[in-house]
């Protein structure tokens, strides 16, 4: 049996629909379906997803939601109408959305947990019903009737170990498909939480642990994971096979093609995903596997680049004779809700990296101005430009002198890091530059993988 998860862009027109539904109907193993959202028709359309957040906003703004709930109800209705479905399956999901706006919330952080998650439950609800309109055996199933438990932030949630004990006692029916939201879930409490964004990954590597799956098929735009951006350089190399490790520090440093958290749960099970694309579904496409049963590590696999980070320079003399001296600025960074994702440092000095998505409102200033009542830096400034690039690969330690090579490759194109870290795991290097140097040496670096790739490597 197989678990198959649609990504948005997959999903978003009636035509993207039919396509989606002949590939779960090619394979009789493919009989729990995990889907995202409607994701943009075209480069200048809105994801549902994001529609839905203007919704929440314009509820907490107090606002009529008239025209946006029409909007959103419009992207539904014109998937159903190329299917030649009636109007009450839209009539319910218009008067569900109506519920979901004057419900009462806790707080504004579980109303927008709420309203995020409606475009997968609506989703879900009108597909089960285009399939079985087409005589499909499916049904609709949501997070609740699996026994999905989760725990946490409301839109940063966690699954709960005893559900994929709940979804293993799910009375499965052999002959039947089912239909099931991502995205989201319900906390002991009966709340709709949801996972970080790109959830419906997650959802969809829950379910492939509890139902103990053969394989996780997950469909998206792109036959492979490559090597680098294909924005950065122009066809770049698939990677037919990655490991758990490799895909999770990939993804995490700015690969968006599968979500980092979602490699948790089919870790501890040892579940294969095979990342696909709808557009071509016959590719191979890139599997993801423990390492045990990858038979080739090269020496890079890939090279990731996020630039949205933000540093924190912090100097003072003395700084490593102090006990505790890193622990009271990261008690400084809890206090904010602010955590960071590298922490070099020398004798004297250290850098924060943090996420600038993290530092909304007044938390630059605030935090400078904490610091420096608690530890009386001599220098302390934030500096924005800043990009972190991993280079990943499970044979990275194998060549003594790769470090070597890279370092000379950037410095052939006068590009002098600001840091270099090599992760505890020995598969990831990590290299700051300036922003407007990153693309550059992301190819520079390309280029120096590409010759220096093992010459046997085979597949699973």
């Amino acid at each position: 049996m197989k678990v198959i998860k649609f990504g948005g862009t997959s999903l978003a027109t009636g035509s993207k629909v039919k396509q989606a539904l002949d590939i779960i109907t090619a394979d009789p193993q493919r009989r729990v379906v995990v889907v995202s959202a409607p994701g943009k028709r075209n480069a200048t359309d809105i994801k549902v997803t994001d529609l839905l957040q203007k919704l929440a906003d314009t509820v907490v703004d107090g606002l009529n939601t008239e025209k946006i709930t029409t909007e959103i109800i419009g992207r539904y209705l014109e998937i159903a109408e190329y299917f030649g479905l009636d109007h009450t399956i839209i009539g319910y999901l218009h008067k569900h959305l109506q519920l979901i706006i004057h419900r009462n919330y806790i707080n504004s952080e579980y109303l927008y947990a709420a309203f995020m998650a409606q475009g997968e439950f609506m989703n879900a609800q009108l597909i089960a019903k285009i399939m079985q309109h087409q005589g499909i055996n499916a049904q609709f199933v949501s997070p609740r009737d699996l026994g999905m438990v989760v725990e946490g932030k409301p839109q940063a949630t966690t699954i709960l170990e005893e559900s994929y004990d709940h979804i293993a006692d799910f009375q499965l029916d052999p002959k039947e498909i089912i239909v099931v939201p991502g995205f989201f879930a319900y906390d002991q409490k009966g709340n709709i939480t949801t996972f970080a964004r790109g959830g419906s990954d997650i959802t969809g590597s829950i379910l492939a642990r509890g139902f103990n799956v053969d394989l996780y098929e997950n469909f998206t735009d792109v036959s492979s994971v490559y090597a680098v951006d294909p924005h950065i350089v122009a066809h770049p190399r698939a990677i037919r096979t990655l490991t758990y490790r490799e895909m999770r520090e990939l993804a995490y440093s700015g690969f968006s093609v599968f979500n980092h958290e979602a490699i948790l749960p089919v870790i501890n099970a040892g579940i294969r995903v095979n990342i696909k694309n709808t557009n071509d579904p016959a590719a191979r496409g890139t599997f993801i596997a423990p390492t045990k049963d990858v038979n080739h590590h090269h020496h890079i696999t890939g090279i990731a680049v996020n630039k949205n980070y933000i540093g924190l320079y912090l100097h003072r003399y003395l700084m490593n004779t102090e006990v505790g001296f890193t622990f009271r600025l990261l008690k400084i960074l809890r206090k904010y809700s602010v955590s960071y994702e590298y922490l070099p440092s020398g004798i004297d000095d250290l850098t924060i990296v943090i996420n600038k998505d993290q530092l909304t409102g007044h938390k630059k200033d605030s935090i400078l101005t904490d610091i420096k009542a608690e530890v009386h830096p001599d220098q302390l400034e934030w500096f924005d430009d800043f990009a972190v690039m991993m280079v990943v690969g499970e044979g990275l330690y194998a060549q003594h002198d790769l470090l070597a090579k890279i370092m000379t490759c950037l410095a052939d194109i006068n590009i002098v890091p600001m840091m270099i870290n090599e992760g505890a795991s020995r598969i990831s290097l990590m290299i700051g530059v300036h922003v407007a140097q990153a693309d550059p040496a992301v190819r520079a670096i390309y280029e120096l993988s590409t010759n220096h790739q093992d010459t046997n490597s085979t597949d699973l």
